[in-house]
């Protein structure tokens, strides 16, 4: 007989994915952390460090028919097995295929960025020594910061920014 294994969500304890994920493994089960990358500022530095992209959870696939799956809510760094009354509740078809989908090599998920504002868009400054100037949207730069076109003393002067740092005019 062909087993039904599908995606069921984990919720974890605090910081406690990494560790429940590799308890699960440990015990045989199919495992799926996704993780991004994420900028982190300490002490006038920026790094990048690798994060779950949904905090307190993980993804583990089994057939809740065939598999001995209430050893999950016992294991290391997890909460629990998301469920009801009747059991486990799968996540819809499709979805951790989705995810997967975005990763890249080192299995980091990585999604499309999209350009927040319009060429020549009229920006504000919303937060930092220019705040309340409005610039010109001139572009992104690679690091997801904002190049805006300023109007000081007669003259054109290009501005790079945090995004956090402007809204739209």
């Amino acid at each position: 007989m062909e087993t039904m294994k599908r995606w069921f969500a984990v919720h974890t304890h605090p910081n406690g994915e990494a560790r429940a994920a590799m308890h699960l493994k440990q015990q045989g089960f199919e495992a799926y952390l996704p993780l991004y990358m994420k900028k982190r500022r300490h002490a006038r530095r920026v790094d990048m460090v690798k994060r779950p992209l949904f905090p307190r959870y993980l993804f583990v696939r089994l057939d809740p028919e065939f598999d001995q799956w209430r050893p999950i809510n016992s294991t290391f760094g997890v909460s629990q097995l998301v469920a009801n009354d009747h059991g486990p509740i799968p996540l819809p078809e499709g979805v951790i295929e989705e995810v997967r989908g975005h990763e890249i090599e080192g299995g980091v998920i990585v999604f499309d960025h999209q350009v927040p504002f319009a060429p020549h868009q009229r920006l504000e400054i919303v937060d930092g020594p220019m705040t309340d100037y409005v610039g010109i949207f001139e572009c992104m730069s690679n690091s997801d910061r904002v190049v805006l076109l300023l109007e000081l003393l007669n003259k054109s002067i290009r501005v790079t920014l945090p995004r956090e740092a402007v809204s739209a005019a």
